[in-house]
């Protein structure tokens, strides 16, 4: 079985109100890239991945006048992808929702939110994604109230053979010091997004453990704008968002495993991988980062066969076909990761 993830770069641009592809020559929110570039440049890229379930970060918006599983299926009805069925949970307000699309002959899924709802002032306790998370974040003695802009995706999944695990899908704050506009407003805003950012992590930890300490398979996978060593003001923290999710310094039944993020804690000087590659105008370079995980469980660990990172200058085979190799690049600002599990 293949689990993917895929950080698709404003998706929502591809469709109109009624969740129909504009396959046309207008501008995509991509840089440069037209929406019949990018529609079939993502139709080539998620059939040659061919996987059983993609956690899509980014997905098409839903609001009161568009809906997130109609543009969804729409899409994989034009591409004749298996992976034909869309599932969504909270809706959020960034026009970036978090969906799965996956195969209804090899899966079902439900989704299945964990923790208690809260007001507005919120539970330090593991509460529902979609509530509030109390936590001292600037060390002033008077916690901070937490909350997603996208609350992680939480499934229930079981394979057509009877095996159950659960999926959570993640799409963590980002640490970019937006509208900033001196390098003391940088500073400032990217500590504050930071803190933000573990606090988003802390608060998915705490249900991590949950799920394991109850013995639960669990695949935690998407965009976690975040990595060891990623930047300096990790320094003033100690750890990154993902070695917290991890659960590195637990003992060895509380922690997840993503073979990339353990490359990535050897140390600055170690091949890093990398899932994300953006365009710096100012600079006219590339700027690459590892940010797109997919972890699992220990039970699930010793399942694994393969995690891929679907980057075309760093995975031989995928260079050696222009066309995928080319779709890649189109598609999107992220490469999508995946798993293959024996399951």
């Amino acid at each position: 079985m293949r689990i993917a993830t895929y950080n698709v770069e404003w998706f929502d641009q591809l469709f109109d109100d009624d969740g129909r592809l504009l396959d046309d020559q207008a501008w995509s929110g991509r840089h440069d890239v037209r929406r019949a570039d990018q529609i079939a440049a993502l139709g080539i890229v998620f059939t040659a991945m061919d996987a059983d379930a993609v956690m899509i970060i980014e997905a098409p918006d839903h609001n009161g006048r568009r809906a997130t599983v109609p543009a969804l299926e729409g899409f994989a009805a034009a591409m004749d992808l298996r992976a034909c069925r869309a599932i969504t949970g909270f809706e959020n307000d960034t026009q970036q929702e978090i969906a799965l699309l996956y195969d209804p002959d090899t899966l079902s899924v439900r989704h299945d939110p964990q923790g208690a709802p809260t007001g507005k002032k919120g539970s330090a306790d593991a509460p529902r994604f979609d509530g509030v998370f109390r936590r001292d974040v600037d060390v002033d003695a008077e916690p901070e109230l937490i909350r997603f802009s996208k609350p992680p995706l939480e499934l229930a999944v079981e394979t057509a053979s009877g095996t159950a695990f659960r999926m959570i899908g993640v799409h963590a704050k980002s640490k970019a010091p937006h509208g900033a506009r001196t390098p003391e407003e940088v500073t400032r805003l990217s500590i504050e997004n930071r803190r933000k950012q573990l606090a988003q992590c802390i608060w998915l930890r705490q249900r991590v453990v949950g799920h394991l300490s109850a013995g639960d398979p669990l695949v935690v996978l998407g965009d976690f704008n975040d990595g060891p060593g990623l930047d300096e003001y990790e320094k003033l923290f100690g750890r990154s968002g993902v070695e917290i999710v991890l659960g590195n310094e637990e003992r060895p039944g509380l922690r997840l495993f993503d073979p990339h993020a353990r490359q990535a804690l050897q140390g600055r000087l170690a091949a890093q991988p990398i899932t994300a590659r953006f365009f710096i105008a100012s600079e006219g370079r590339y700027l690459s980062a590892l940010l797109d995980y997919i972890m699992v469980s220990p039970d699930l660990r010793a399942r694994a066969r393969r995690w891929r990172i679907w980057h075309p200058f760093d995975d031989p085979a995928l260079y050696r076909v222009p066309e995928l190799r080319d779709a890649l690049l189109t598609a999107s600002d992220h490469f999508p990761v995946t798993l293959d599990l024996d399951l």
